[in-house]
């Protein structure tokens, strides 16, 4: 193993100014632990706009006289074993060159968290899996009241699993004698299994310090719209300079070492396990969700990704590759949702970048938007990350909410992202390990259905589907209103044809996304218009994988039910929420108060919105039930997976 590691160490020295060189570990299936779905064959299936084609119900169109409609021109996407794994690929590899934004201009690793000693870290672990790297820093780094001295190794939740030289979904490159780091869908949403070190795909990475690692970089000031800002206009100082607008008008830029402060003690807040995606400057940080996509649309904590291919699944993934990881993807609609004029917001995220290729000075003469087109390596695309523009750009629709369609230059558009989804739709959670009797099963589902749990967790994947109001669902507020300003400017959804070509032809052909289907009040839920919004049904395969719970992962508890309450006494004290106990504290009203409280104590998660409050729907003794009814119905949702066969 040591030799491995140090010839690949070798290879990237060597090939610094020599060679371009890009690897992103993705494991043989005998290293995934978890099972797939479905294997197509010989046989092809179909995606049409959102509704899915079985290869018996593709045939029976063929001979009803539909062919057309399984074309692509018509919207059709073949789903066969080729896309699945293109998918796969994808989902352990695909950046859209998010390693341009992520090392030039984030600066990820020009701060106290260096390559070198992530590699170093791996070493020392001798071959072995772990959930947890811990990589010693560079140098000493204060944020807000935190400290680390030189040396001082810090949990960072990236998984390396067994045997492996690099971490899981962070892909390495070297280019123009620069090696970068990217990050790809399997960083956050798959996992290491700490027994045996094997991969569980579709696992959300639950101990993952997001919100630290992106604290650590150079220039998390990139990422300023994610943290609780009233106005970037408070950290204008005397001797801010400034910059001339598309109107001629001179605007003062912020301070850049203030609001670097202030958007570093925001990230470092996140609890584990969370990622804040919503650009609204309210910090909003949502639990990774899991991928276990089939049957469980809408999609998002909102349930925003409702229309196009996938049933919303590929608008989902989209989003991910836009302002998820570059945020200069927001240039053209900083205005209308920010209140912040494009040239502002362009010198405001590079002019702290870590190299100088990407770094703005404002004393220059050029306009910050003209640097941007002269620097930009990705050329006709929205941020620096590989994209195409949409057919109706710059409009938001709920197909591109982000404004972008992520596609790396030379593929058909959309492929990629249309691949992942139905990678993720083949996807079952791993099968529990726990010993429960078949009567305990079937008394826990006679409680479930009893204590009305299935008036929302119905049908085969436990969703109704449907998006509640945050007045009825009562979990937190500022999260479910968090799209309001997209929603405000919504435009009529359109898409390229999914067999064109990038670079984009003349007069590509265009398809308006179908969005009839969609119920308004539930459009306005999502995006909050002329409503508080709200929350997504969540469907119920794979909770012993996905503690704690809740959109904001304040349900925790661990394996102690009176010391390791809520986030504060599990994860912020390096210890994980356990499955059991977490499902008991949602449906238990005397524990639930008691996990509040505990992350009430702790200022830091309140200031993020993480408190754990909502979902009211007691199975304990106030409501008429037994503690046996209670880990009856426990046992039964944990076990789901083993059983559960999943609808096509």
């Amino acid at each position: 193993m040591l030799f491995i590691v140090l010839s690949v160490l070798a290879i990237l020295i060597l090939s610094w100014n020599v060679i371009d060189f890009y690897f992103a570990y993705v494991p043989d299936d005998d290293q995934v632990g978890n099972e797939q779905r479905t294997n197509f064959e010989e046989q092809v299936a179909y995606d049409l706009m959102g509704i899915f084609l079985s290869p018996e119900e593709a045939d029976k169109m063929r001979t009803e006289g539909f062919s057309e409609l399984l074309l692509p021109e018509n919207g059709a996407i073949e789903i066969d074993d080729d896309l699945i794994e293109l998918g796969k690929e994808q989902f352990y590899k695909g950046t859209f060159k998010n390693e341009l934004f992520m090392t030039d201009i984030l600066g990820l690793l020009n701060g106290p968290l260096t390559l070198t000693n992530m590699f170093k870290a791996i070493l020392e672990l001798g071959g072995e899996a772990t959930t947890n790297l811990q990589v010693a820093l560079a140098e000493d780094v204060t944020i807000g009241d935190l400290t680390w001295k030189k040396g001082e190794k810090i949990d960072t939740g990236i998984d390396v699993a067994k045997g492996a030289i690099t971490p899981l979904g962070f892909p390495l490159s070297v280019s123009e004698g620069r090696v970068r780091v990217g990050i790809s869908c399997a960083a956050c949403h798959a996992a290491v299994d700490r027994e045996s070190g094997m991969v569980m795909e579709g696992v959300p990475n639950s101990d993952l310090e997001a919100g630290t690692l992106l604290a650590l970089a150079t220039n998390s000031s990139a990422y300023f719209p994610v943290a609780e800002i009233e106005s970037i206009k408070d950290y204008v100082r005397d001797t801010s300079p400034t910059v001339t607008n598309a109107q001629g008008e001179k605007e003062a830029l912020p301070d850049p070492d203030a609001l670097e402060k202030a958007v570093d003690e925001t990230l470092v807040k996140w609890p584990k396990g969370n990622f804040d995606v919503t650009a609204d400057l309210t910090a909003n940080p949502a639990q990774i969700p899991d991928l276990f996509t089939w049957g469980d649309h809408p999609y998002g904590w909102n349930g925003f990704a409702a229309v196009g291919p996938f049933k919303g699944l590929t608008t989902f993934n989209n989003k991910v590759h836009a302002f998820n990881s570059d945020s200069l993807s927001l240039t053209d609609h900083s205005s209308k949702l920010l209140g912040i004029s494009k040239d502002v917001f362009i010198a405001t995220i590079l002019q702290r970048a870590a190299q100088d290729q990407y770094r703005y000075n404002p004393s220059s003469k050029i306009s910050p938007t003209e640097f941007k087109e002269n620097m930009d390596v990705t050329p006709n695309t929205v941020g620096v990350n590989e994209s195409v523009k949409p057919p109706n750009y710059p409009d938001l629709t709920m197909f591109s909410p982000n404004g972008t369609t992520a596609t790396s230059v030379g593929t058909e558009i959309g492929k990629e992202n249309n691949a992942m989804s139905a990678f993720q739709n083949t996807l079952r959670p791993p099968k529990s390990k726990r010993v429960v009797k078949s009567e305990t099963k079937t008394a826990g589902r006679e409680v479930f259905e009893r204590a009305g749990c299935i008036q929302c967790h119905a049908g085969p994947e436990l969703t109704n589907h449907q998006i509640i109001p945050v007045e009825e669902i009562k979990t937190e507020p500022a999260r479910a209103k968090a799209l309001r300003k997209i929603g405000r400017v919504l435009k009529e959804s359109y898409m390229y044809a999914p067999n064109t070509q990038t670079p984009l032809p003349p007069n590509p052909k265009v398809l308006p996304v179908p969005e009839e289907h969609i119920d308004e009040e539930q459009r306005n839920l999502a995006y909050a218009i002329g409503t508080n919004g709200g929350y997504k049904v969540k469907g119920l395969i794979g909770l012993e994988t996905s503690a704690p719970y809740l959109h904001d992962g304040g349900v925790a508890v661990g394996k102690d039910l009176e010391n390791e309450l809520g986030v504060a006494g599990t994860l912020l004290s390096g210890k994980l929420p356990d499955p059991y106990n977490s499902l008991k504290a949602l449906i238990d009203q005397e524990l639930r108060q008691k996990v509040i409280q505990a992350n009430l104590a702790v200022p830091d998660l309140k200031d993020v919105n993480v408190e754990g409050i909502g979902h009211e729907f007691w199975v304990d003794r106030t409501t008429g039930f037994t503690e046996k009814d209670q880990e009856a119905v426990i046992e039964y949702l944990l076990t789901l997976s083993n059983e559960h066969q999943l609808s096509e």
